[in-house]
């Protein structure tokens, strides 16, 4: 990562600026901007570009400076000498986080596969899938998508410690799915720890625990070696867990009002600066946010993977944090970048839906070469949209007014194909659709007696679709 050239404070800004009294005005009718060209610039980019004119590139960062001031608020976050981080609402975030309320949370319209009970649990898992692989890989994991999404659908156990990180990740998010309902604690933090690293550390005595006074102090190195980020001393992590959780369950209030996506992307940020645990605090942050976001009703992101936007460009990530260790401790940077990266992950669903929908729509199609009746298409094509559904013969008869007969010859026949699966109740047989139907009828051309061995299924787990 390039050398991130620390920005100017206003204190030293200011002492300049006083040396030359007769550029004073001029700086001050520049100070009513907190972003460049729409951007909350940090110094490192600014110093590059032209400023206005009859500004040096320090008294056009001074102005900049001076314009955020007033939106700065304090968090209770602090440094390692119990200095606050702080945080600017600009109109760039004012914007993003209406959206992300659109889009997100409450009752706006969505794609039915998400929010029709029948299907969102096949899209719940895969986003998991996904999320846990995309997050492991962040921390070094070098496992295919493929293997590990055959290792995860099948529940086999892991072979080598980057499946069991994989493994880990989904465990976690499962987890944090369970604890909507409840305040977190400093002991879930370490529990959430436990479930990420379980296995996967050179120091198995490590997981779920804190660092200790006695021990070596990790650090944040960029590939060249160079140490960029020193956490604070681990006698302070009792007392700064505790604030943490306080923080995340909006205990106290003593910030004032907070929008709760900002709670969460800090939530985050609060972990990941604090960097409490040997290894895995990437992974243990991540699984905050997802948990806080749940918490306050933000019910798609259930279906995001931040984790696949953040591994597209590692370096933006990394630098979100050092921007705001290299200005005063602004947080803006870093919750900026996030509020993005949660949009990009709403639009990555919206085209992975509709790409879903596009193959379903053909699979639709391909079922007329299958010598199906009409009723048997009805019901396939109610199948692939409703994966939990349950046909009898009686339901079927009714369904289509057609005699018993009839009904029963075209569950059977499809039951044959392999495209339903029969069980018994008592004295009545049930049909649900086949785990893989979208596979097998993706294999158009297969035989009835192939579609049944479910031929196709294979290679289906290595033809993966790319999930949410």
């Amino acid at each position: 990562m390039t050398e991130i050239e620390p920005a100017p404070t206003l204190d030293q800004l200011l002492d300049e600026l006083q040396a030359s009294p007769d550029r004073v005005s001029r700086v001050f009718a520049n100070a009513n901007r907190p972003t460049v060209d729409g951007r909350y610039m940090h110094w490192d980019s600014l110093r590059r570009r032209t400023p206005p004119d009859g500004l040096t590139a320090r008294e056009w960062w001074f102005a900049v400076k001076f314009a955020r001031r007033p939106l700065l608020r304090d968090l209770p976050l602090l440094d390692a000498s119990g200095v606050p981080f702080q945080l600017a609402t600009p109109d760039p975030a004012l914007e993003m986080l209406h959206q992300i309320d659109q889009q997100a949370s409450g009752e706006i319209a969505f794609a039915e596969e998400v929010t029709n009970p029948a299907t969102r649990d096949r899209y719940v898992v895969s986003s998991l899938i996904e999320e846990s692989i995309t997050s492991s890989q962040l921390e070094g994991a070098n496992t295919t998508r493929r293997v590990a999404k055959e290792m995860l659908r099948t529940g086999r156990p892991a072979r080598t410690k980057d499946e069991r990180m994989i493994a880990n990740n989904f465990r976690a998010m499962n987890a944090v799915r369970s604890w909507l309902g409840e305040a977190l604690t400093v002991d879930r933090v370490l529990e959430l720890h436990r479930i990420v690293t379980n296995g996967t550390l050179h120091n198995p005595d490590a997981a779920g625990r804190f660092q200790r006074p006695d021990e070596e102090r990790v650090t944040i190195v960029d590939p060249d070696g160079t140490v960029v980020f020193v956490p604070p001393p681990a006698d302070q992590l009792d007392e700064r867990a505790e604030a943490m959780v306080a923080f995340a369950n909006g205990e106290g209030q003593q910030e004032g009002f907070l929008h709760p996506v900002m709670r969460s992307v800090l939530l985050h940020f609060w972990l990941a600066h604090d960097h409490p645990f040997e290894d895995g605090n990437g992974r243990t942050a991540r699984a905050l946010f997802y948990w806080s976001m749940l918490r306050n009703k933000y019910w798609l992101a259930e279906f995001l993977s931040i984790s696949r936007i953040l591994r597209r460009a590692p370096m933006q990530y990394g630098r979100s944090f050092l921007y705001t260790e290299t200005d005063e401790r602004d947080a803006t940077y870093f919750a900026l970048y996030q509020l993005r990266v949660i949009l990009r992950s709403i639009e990555d669903l919206k085209r992975y839906l509709q790409r879903k929908m596009q193959e379903t729509r053909v699979i639709e199609g391909t079922l007329r070469t299958l010598d199906l009746n009409h009723r048997q298409v009805a019901l396939v094509s109610h199948a692939l949209r409703h994966l939990d559904a349950d046909y009898t013969f009686r339901s079927h008869q009714r369904s289509h007014g057609v005699v018993y007969q009839s009904a029963r010859s075209d569950l059977l026949d499809l039951e044959q194909r392999g495209l339903l699966i029969r069980s018994q109740v008592g004295k009545t047989f049930h049909f649900r659709p086949a785990p893989d139907l979208e596979v097998r009828l993706s294999e158009p051309k297969l035989e009835p007696a192939q579609l049944a061995m479910g031929l196709g299924t294979e290679a289906a787990v290595g033809r993966g679709h790319s999930s949410p």
